[in-house]
């Protein structure tokens, strides 16, 4: 087992763990080098896709929804000067890789099927898992943005709701250079919206609870590189803007159970030809 009473009781309690030491040093620069790869790969030739948490639906563009299953790369909301031009090189602009790094590349791949990861979700609960999700974030020096406070769920919901996010540091993460904030026990809140396909085309939110998230009670998670921070999928999290000269590199995947009802109208979808896979590695 993994986990021990404790951290199953402090999860269900307080909604996130954080477990230090969880990967080591090596395994962070391993993924931090095939980024590197992907990246210099990346012809950004007539690709505009911005990441961005304030404006979701608006740049919710055709390259952003059909990146369920394949490798594709967002840009900081401020890397471009006025002129359209970037205001620093390509690997300095990128905000994010997304968002099946998982199944297609096979330094992520062996990363994200790891015997501990597998490990730790079944303790929390996933029988039968299924790798959903991944995302390399950069959160680039002086210009990474702001993630506004919000929940998984919104965005990759279940029924019922069998989701864990698992979010790497693959470099300190500081109050400086845009750590992880919590607000503990906010999953005890409820699902606040959802982030979905709307008929007519594009994404819209639909939203359930307009009362502001109690950010009064946020925790900042300044954690070491190889720390693995869960996160239940109703807990309320954010990550401010990065005004250090530092980057703040990280990896997150989310694990879903197959028991469980995946909606049609859930922005991130696959085609039939890439189902959803467990924990058994591609082979080479």
């Amino acid at each position: 087992m993994t986990l021990s009473s404790d951290q199953l009781a402090f999860y269900k309690r307080d909604g996130f763990l954080v477990l230090e030491n969880f990967v080591s040093e090596k395994a962070c620069d391993h993924l931090r080098s095939s980024a590197e790869e992907l990246l210099c790969d990346f012809d950004p030739q007539g690709i505009v896709s911005i990441f961005s948490t304030h404006e979701q639906t608006r740049s919710s563009d055709d390259y952003f929804l059909e990146s369920g299953d394949k490798i594709r790369f967002f840009f900081e909301e401020n890397a471009f000067l006025p002129d359209g031009s970037l205001r620093e090189s390509k690997p300095r602009s990128i905000n994010k890789i997304g968002h099946a790094l998982h199944d297609l590349d096979s330094v992520f791949d062996k990363f994200s099927r790891r015997q501990e990861i597998k490990e730790l979700v079944f303790d929390l609960g996933l029988t039968q898992p299924l790798l959903l999700q991944s995302m390399y974030i950069f959160k680039q020096p002086g210009i990474g943005g702001e993630v506004a406070c919000h929940q998984d769920a919104t965005f990759l919901y279940t029924e019922p709701l069998r989701l864990v996010g698992l979010w790497f540091a693959l470099e300190d993460a500081t109050v400086e250079n845009g750590c992880l904030w919590v607000i503990p026990g906010g999953h005890k809140i409820g699902l606040k919206s959802r982030f979905i396909r709307a008929a007519a085309g594009g994404t819209r939110f639909e939203v359930f609870d307009n009362e502001r998230w109690p950010e009064e009670n946020l925790q900042r998670l300044e954690v070491k590189k190889g720390t693995l921070v869960v996160l239940h999928p109703l807990l309320p999290h954010l990550s401010r803007e990065n005004t250090s000269p530092r980057s703040r590199h990280a990896y997150t995947l989310h694990v879903i159970d197959a028991s469980v009802n995946y909606p049609k109208e859930n922005w991130l979808q696959r085609s039939r030809e890439m189902p959803l896979r467990g924990f058994s590695l591609t082979q080479p």
